[in-house]
């Protein structure tokens, strides 16, 4: 199993190429599924996740073709997918392939809307939470889907197509919006979504499927109308940003200090990060196209933050905060109001020496004046990169174990840091 060997101390100067977004090529690589025709996707990034959902869709017969980074090709385009769904020709998500990343649960939704049946397993993933998927059962019922659990599958039925509905989710969830709205696309008449999520993410892919024929209106608002037609057509489309890995190098940045060029980046995707780190002394400039972040000798400076739904910040930038204010000098404090089970990187951070306590979903962190390097253990994918930030900012060296989970969310990882400065490398075994 791969390992990251991280040697502190390191300023980071130079630039970041921000990849596509994860959360939003995801459910994009899924829309392909609610179309007999040709969906091509820009800037896709090369994560394993993306893999392995290729090989989900392929399982359901969707044909796809991939065209590689070109040499002169402009800066970070990513890969370009090309997905044709002719014909659906498998309705079942197994759960040897569904347990590995929970995302390809919301294959429900188009192939119920498509096919008007499915069998989905219950899903997988991280293990940062229940997060349990009747939200997106509640919403698919109001379509008049027809849905039974039958030994950990879903098993939904629609025998005359969806229809139309109005859906309140008592709490915000991206997955169950999106899911619903891919699968309204397709239904009867006109679907209401009130407490949708906002998330970036879910505006790209209701961008996408207006752009496949889908009558959206309300994008990015918490509400969503959808007018429901026979049937989708072609389109393509370029992922946005990846705001995460945005966040993600901007916090590596502030931790080590230096003076990084994100480009490619969108400062509106994360504007409540992005006032977080300004307020923790981190010079945070908007250019053309891109993202300056600069931390030279300014000591860092607590805050207080607590995760919440877009727009405000996000709990997949939760940990990496907490890294980041292992050095500031005071008492910060990270409330996580999304996940229940997200803190499991706590104890990891205790081992390179940070000063952190928890009571319930609060996390107290002191400052210290000094980091140092331990081997340390990957939980989950935000978890990870916390790791690496810290290890960027300890003395001497840190060996992060399990990154197989970082490889599920973060493209060229060691290379980007490595270019900026960084002494990082992987271990192979």
């Amino acid at each position: 199993m791969d390992r990251i060997r991280v040697r502190g101390g390191r300023r980071l100067e130079g630039e970041i190429e921000i990849s596509g977004a994860k959360n939003a090529t995801l459910p994009l690589m899924i829309a392909s599924l609610l179309s007999a025709e040709r969906l091509t996707l820009e800037n896709v990034p090369h994560l394993a996740d993306v893999t392995l959902l290729a090989r989900i869709l392929r399982n359901h017969g969707v044909d796809i073709a991939m065209e590689g980074k070109r040499s002169g090709a402009p800066p970070h385009p990513g890969e370009t997918y090309h997905l044709e769904a002719r014909e659906i020709v498998d309705t079942t998500a197994p759960y040897d392939l569904v347990a590995k990343m929970r995302a390809s649960f919301w294959v429900l939704g188009p192939l119920l809307a498509r096919c008007h049946e499915a069998r989905v397993s219950m899903p997988g993933g991280c293990a940062i939470g229940t997060r349990p998927v009747d939200l997106y059962l509640m919403g698919l019922s109001e379509l008049g889907a027809e849905i039974d659990v039958e030994g950990g599958y879903v098993v939904a039925r629609a025998p005359g197509g969806l229809r139309g509905g109005r859906i309140i989710f008592p709490k915000v969830s991206v997955g169950a919006t999106i899911c619903v709205m891919m699968a309204a696309s397709l239904a009867r008449g006109e679907t209401v979504i009130e407490n949708a999520a906002r998330e970036p993410e879910v505006g790209d892919v209701a961008r996408c499927l207006q752009a496949m024929g889908a009558r959206i209106d309300g994008i990015d608002t918490g509400t969503l109308t959808i007018a429901g037609v026979s049937s989708l057509g072609a389109a393509r489309h370029a992922v946005l940003p990846d705001r995460i890995e945005t966040g993600t190098y901007a916090m590596a940045v502030a931790a080590t200090g230096g003076d990084v060029l994100l480009k490619g980046a969108r400062a509106e995707l994360l504007e409540a990060a992005l006032d977080v780190l300004e307020r923790a002394g981190v010079a945070i400039k908007p250019e053309d196209g891109a993202i300056r972040v600069r931390r030279n000798d300014v000591p860092l400076q607590p805050v207080d933050v607590e995760t919440r739904p877009f727009p405000g910040f996000p709990t997949d930038l939760q940990a990496q905060l907490m890294a980041l204010m292992t050095r500031a000098a005071g008492t910060s404090t990270i409330r996580e109001t999304i996940f229940e089970n997200r803190f499991m990187h706590v104890q990891e951070l205790v081992r390179l020496g940070a000063n952190i306590t928890l009571q319930g979903d609060l996390a107290t962190v002191r400052g210290v004046a000094q980091l140092k390097g331990a081997p340390v253990m990957a939980t989950d994918l935000r978890a990870s990169v916390s790791l690496v930030i810290a290890g960027l900012a300890a003395e001497g060296e840190t060996i992060i174990n399990r990154v197989y989970h970082l490889d599920r969310g973060f493209e060229n990882l060691e290379r980007k840091l490595g270019n900026c400065g960084a002494v990082i490398e992987r271990l192979s075994s």
